[in-house]
């Protein structure tokens, strides 16, 4: 079991809106990262539509420097198309949820 944290911004008609972000992995996890990661979200009508539980399922291995890409929908239909790059020892097979929450 794992946890995640952070935070990010959601762009939305010319306004910034704060988000919070934590997760939970359950799986195989081992080691520790930093991941960065922008994107773009779909099928939203309001930033709202953006807050909600976020659910996937992967592997992947990390050792050094790597990059990360994932899509991820929520409860509301909101699709979210993250890549980015992420630091650190992490070796994963795992089932993750992803909460974000306007702050």
């Amino acid at each position: 079991i794992g946890g995640s944290g952070g935070s990010g911004t959601l762009f939305f008609h010319g306004r910034a809106y704060p988000l919070s972000i934590g997760g939970v992995d359950f799986g195989l996890v081992f080691g520790a990262s930093q991941t960065y990661l922008s994107g773009r979200v779909s099928n939203i009508s309001r930033p709202s539509d953006v807050a909600g539980v976020y659910g996937a399922g992967g592997a992947g291995a990390a050792i050094g420097r790597g990059v990360r890409a994932i899509v991820l929908t929520n409860e509301k239909g909101a699709v979210l198309e993250l890549s980015g790059r992420q630091t650190g020892l992490m070796v994963n097979a795992d089932l993750s949820g992803l909460a974000i929450s306007l702050r």
